[in-house]
């Protein structure tokens, strides 16, 4: 009985509950999107580059920090994914990346645009011997580590509400949508099992509306 409540409930939420709900917002104690003060899960692209920009001013890392951005971005990284990245998943011969995702996602070997190679490159030399990608002076980021490091970059590029890892996740989602990325090609690239995680970005696009009114 439980379970059929649970899917009734499922089939009347609206995609934006949807993705607040996998968002982690819902059921785990943390606060709701309204609450914090935002109207949406997602960075529009223009707050991304204020973001990479903001994490790129300051600090010993900053680097690092941009670079952890951009890929979170990119790639749609979780922040798991993140901190367990390692330097064998880079391909660095034919410009690769293989991307495991958790969650019991679909693992996927992405493309690594130049920009993004070159920065993996200068940020290998200046580390130590390391496993990690993405690794301060005691081992690898932890995830509240990481979730600090996009908080402050938000705070950083002047974006009024708390931005945090996964928001990050959302917008390389509806980046591919608005570009007309098929939804199964953007769920292959997101690792998403269900084909209904995807259809949450295609479904907010504005893609459809255009032209109603010139």
């Amino acid at each position: 009985m439980g379970q059929m409540l649970e899917f009734r409930e499922k089939r009347r939420m609206t995609p934006h509950a949807v993705l607040r709900r996998v968002s982690g917002n819902a059921g785990q104690g943390r606060r709701t999107d309204a609450e914090i003060g935002r109207s949406r899960a997602h960075l529009t692209p223009t707050e991304v580059e204020k973001l990479l920009d903001g994490a790129g001013k300051v600090g010993r890392h900053r680097d690092r920090d941009r670079l952890l951005l951009l890929m979170a971005y990119r790639h749609g990284l979780r922040v798991s994914e993140l901190a367990s990245l390692k330097w064998d998943q880079v391909d660095f011969h034919a410009a690769r990346l293989h991307v495991n995702r958790k969650k019991r996602g679909t693992p996927a070997t992405h493309p690594v645009e130049g920009d993004e190679l070159r920065a993996l490159r200068a940020l290998q030399r200046s580390q130590k011997a390391t496993t990690f990608v993405f690794s301060g002076e005691r081992g690898p980021l932890s995830r509240s580590a990481i979730s600090k490091i996009v908080e402050r970059a938000g705070k950083l590029a002047g974006i009024r509400f708390p931005v945090t890892p996964h928001q990050l996740r959302h917008a390389c989602g509806f980046y591919l949508a608005n570009r007309d990325i098929p939804t199964r090609t953007i769920q292959a690239y997101l690792g998403h099992k269900n084909i209904a995680h995807t259809a949450r970005y295609t479904a907010l696009s504005d893609h459809a509306f255009r032209g109603f009114w010139s």
